[in-house]
């Protein structure tokens, strides 16, 4: 049971990340991940929860090395590509460009 205040947050995470893919630039999946941090293009990283162990520490790393930040993801990865208007799932979603949306400065 998830309790109010989690559902709270991640229903304005939804909102917010649904305000990101209609104005602003984003990339899915891991491969597209590394290659924006790699380039520094990348602001914020989103990791969903059950994202492999393996991946998610090369991706932590990377993010470190890159100066963005990292968002744990409450859902899983059908959460997560449902959050973003997919029908498809989704392990990780890079953030390029915020657009409208102030997810970036609430983290």
């Amino acid at each position: 049971m998830v309790s109010k205040k989690a559902k709270r947050s991640m229903e304005n995470i939804n909102s917010r990340l649904q305000l990101v893919i209609k104005s602003g630039k984003y990339a899915l999946g891991s491969k597209s991940a590394l290659g924006s941090i790699r380039m520094g293009k990348a602001k914020l990283v989103i990791i969903s929860n059950n994202c492999p162990a393996i991946s998610k520490s090369m991706l932590e790393y990377y993010a470190m090395l890159g100066k963005c930040s990292v968002l744990h993801y409450n859902g899983n990865n059908i959460d997560l590509g449902t959050a973003c208007g997919k029908t498809y799932r989704t392990h990780v979603m890079t953030i390029t460009d915020a657009g409208d949306s102030d997810i970036l400065g609430k983290l």
